[in-house]
């Protein structure tokens, strides 16, 4: 199944949250959610406002933003192009 956002809404799909600090392991109820990914799919934009983001670029979002969409096993987050706070070149 494709996934193909509408208007300004971009897929990301989140980074690996961190396993290990310091040779300490993480459970999974105590790791803190990425705050950055990789766009995977993005719509055309709107009429007021174009899509500058495209697929391949790495993000950082806010901490809340987005829906969590699940496709093939695969965790992704779907999120308007207003959330996303910058483009790491």
């Amino acid at each position: 199944m494709t996934i193909k956002p509408l208007a300004d809404r971009v897929l990301v799909l989140p980074a690996q949250a961190e396993e290990k600090v310091g040779g300490i392991i993480i459970p999974d109820t105590a790791k803190e959610k990425p705050q950055r990914g990789r766009v995977v799919a993005a719509g055309n934009g709107t009429k007021d406002e174009a899509m500058v983001l495209k697929a391949g670029d790495e993000v950082l979002y806010g901490k809340y933003a987005g829906t969590e969409i699940e496709n093939e096993g695969e965790k992704y987050l779907m999120m308007r192009q207003s959330d996303v706070l910058a483009v790491i070149e």
